[in-house]
């Protein structure tokens, strides 16, 4: 059995970064024939011989067993619970395994925003399976896209670009939580030490001291912890210090050098070069916007 729906993009559409073309739903026993019928033009293959599509997909299996192959992976089992990623103009295909059942979501979309996450290496052709488990959001996230492209309604083509959004960052997420929870001990490691970065925004409490703290060496602490977060602790403590000089800045009327001093910063010219460099303009300037503009709010001594 199968329930589909294929669109239509406008010009303008397009401009929104990215559409939606296709939305659909496969359930089959097993030995049910695969694909199933009712493909529009171009979508319907021979698993045998693949095929190549010109936008990408994204099909979630929420049960059986199957196979796909591509260009870049060949022959990779996939399972309920994964999500596989189909890549404009790469050879793919896929089909459930004889004595399975089947029930897949699909979905397809082009456009810039996820040429962009091709680009800076979120999404790969080289890793297009993604375990999530069962997952309730993702398949509520389908059936909200198959209820828009079935309605049609105007500008649905905007609300689906942003449930494919929202599909992906779940499925980035989901994902990346399930590894890192394998190794509780680790996660627990980088945890505190987020905390004790946080409690002491304002102390002079070094990284290696942090590190010594968590019984690590300063290089093995700075790499578990840039894996778990994707950026260093000192770039982690410095956007929590810009982040806490902001709020003085709108807040009291503590003088400019003094906030400088107070998170331990080098000297002010160092605060205002890095507050600049994160916010796009000078701490005095930031300030006024807030709204403080009489002497002492301005004050930098």
């Amino acid at each position: 059995m199968q329930d589909s729906k294929y669109l239509i993009a406008n010009e303008r559409d397009a401009l929104w970064g990215l559409t939606v073309s296709t939305v659909g739903m496969d359930m089959l026993q097993p030995g049910d024939p695969y694909p199933t019928r009712g493909h529009a033009g171009g979508y319907y293959f021979d698993v045998n011989k693949g095929r190549i599509l010109d936008e990408y997909q994204m099909l979630y299996l929420m049960e059986g067993e199957g196979i796909f192959s591509s260009e870049h992976v060949k022959d990779q089992k996939i399972k309920a619970g994964d999500i596989f990623l189909l890549f404009p103009n790469e050879w793919h295909t896929y089909h459930p395994l004889h004595d399975s059942k089947w029930k897949s979501y699909w979905i397809g979309y082009e456009g810039r925003n996820m040429d962009d996450r091709v680009r800076y290496g979120f999404l790969s052709p080289e890793k297009p399976i993604y375990h999530v488990g069962y997952c309730p959001e993702v398949i509520q996230l389908y059936e909200a896209a198959m209820k828009a492209a079935k309605e049609e309604a105007a500008f649905s083509q905007q609300v689906l670009a942003g449930i494919v959004n929202n599909l992906i960052g779940v499925m980035y997420s989901k994902e990346r939580n399930i590894i890192l929870n394998k190794d509780r001990g680790k996660v627990d490691i980088i945890n505190k030490a987020k905390m004790i970065i946080r409690d002491e925004v304002e102390s002079r409490i070094t990284i290696q001291e942090i590190a010594e703290q968590m019984g690590m060496g300063y290089s093995n602490f700075r790499k578990l912890f840039k894996e778990f977060t994707g950026v260093s602790p000192a770039l982690y403590q410095q956007e929590l210090k810009l982040q806490k000089a902001k709020e003085l800045l709108s807040t009291t009327g503590i003088s400019i050098k003094e906030i400088a001093y107070q998170l331990n910063f080098d000297s002010p010219d160092y605060f205002s070069s890095k507050f600049k460099n994160k916010v796009g303009c000078k701490p005095r300037e930031y300030r006024e916007q807030m709204g403080f503009t009489n002497n002492k709010h301005n004050a930098t001594t």
